[in-house]
């Protein structure tokens, strides 16, 4: 799969140029190959293992920048997947996945040594943000030199702001608009389909009709391309594309 020009742009590497490694340890498949299919796309190497014990393995040989860890699996969690990893001397930056939402068991993820924490459902815009905030933080991880701002044409957004400005002017958005944006311009004169921005922008098992899809596009539209050229195209039978005007 070919990286998108605008994902490319302000892609994330180790410091030596070569390419971020992450692993996704979880035991649904579905899920790792979503999650798998997302992170290349940010020009990473990607691993995935479906069990804790694997993910030991997997993790000595491949040696991640980031680990995605399930906390609940049925030979191994995540937590103790990790104290192990830890206790190993590894001290690989670790976001945790789970179905659970309590406070309690957030801290008890991020008391064990964890560093992040993202609950299902989620959306995969969402965990790629968290990861590369945390390979930034961790010092694995550079811009290589590229800002964090998108463009296409007179419209820009700021990844790590998340200010969105068209023409000088500044363009308020809900967090969902403003993911569903940075998912079109991150694929500029690109078609996605409303089942690509189902998984992206939305739960990866979102269950509601691609409706969902045109009623956003429509809120993204008023704000973005009202009484201005039409940045926002509906490509019939197929689905959306954002590019600057010819």
């Amino acid at each position: 799969m070919t990286v998108p020009a605008a994902t490319a742009a302000t892609s994330l590497r180790r410091p030596d140029g070569s390419a971020l490694r992450v692993l996704v340890v979880d035991d649904e498949q579905m899920l790792t190959d979503l999650l798998s299919m997302a992170l290349r796309m940010e020009g990473w190497e990607v691993r995935s293992a479906g069990s804790g014990f694997d993910a030991l393995n997997v993790a000595r040989e491949f040696s991640p920048d980031a680990l995605v860890l399930d906390i609940m699996m049925p030979d191994l969690d995540g937590m103790a997947v990790l104290q192990r990893l830890r206790h190993a001397g590894n001290d690989v930056p670790v976001l945790f996945l789970t179905a659970k939402d309590s406070v309690a068991d957030r801290v008890a993820g991020l008391t064990a040594g964890g560093d992040d924490y993202v609950t299902k459902p989620f959306s995969l815009e969402e965990v790629v943000a968290r990861l590369r905030g945390l390979m930034r933080r961790a010092g694995t991880a550079t811009a290589g030199g590229a800002d964090p701002i998108l463009r296409v044409g007179e419209l820009s957004l700021n990844e790590d702001s998340h200010e969105v400005e068209r023409a000088g002017t500044e363009i308020e958005l809900t967090a969902t608009e403003f993911e569903l944006l940075r998912f079109l311009m991150r694929n500029q004169r690109r078609v996605v389909s409303k089942a690509q921005i189902l998984d992206r922008v939305w739960n990866y098992d979102f269950g509601g009709r691609s409706s969902v899809v045109e009623l956003y596009i429509s809120y993204l539209r008023k704000k973005i391309d009202a009484g201005r050229e039409p940045l926002i195209h509906t490509v019939r039978g197929v689905g959306y594309m954002i590019k600057a005007p010819q």
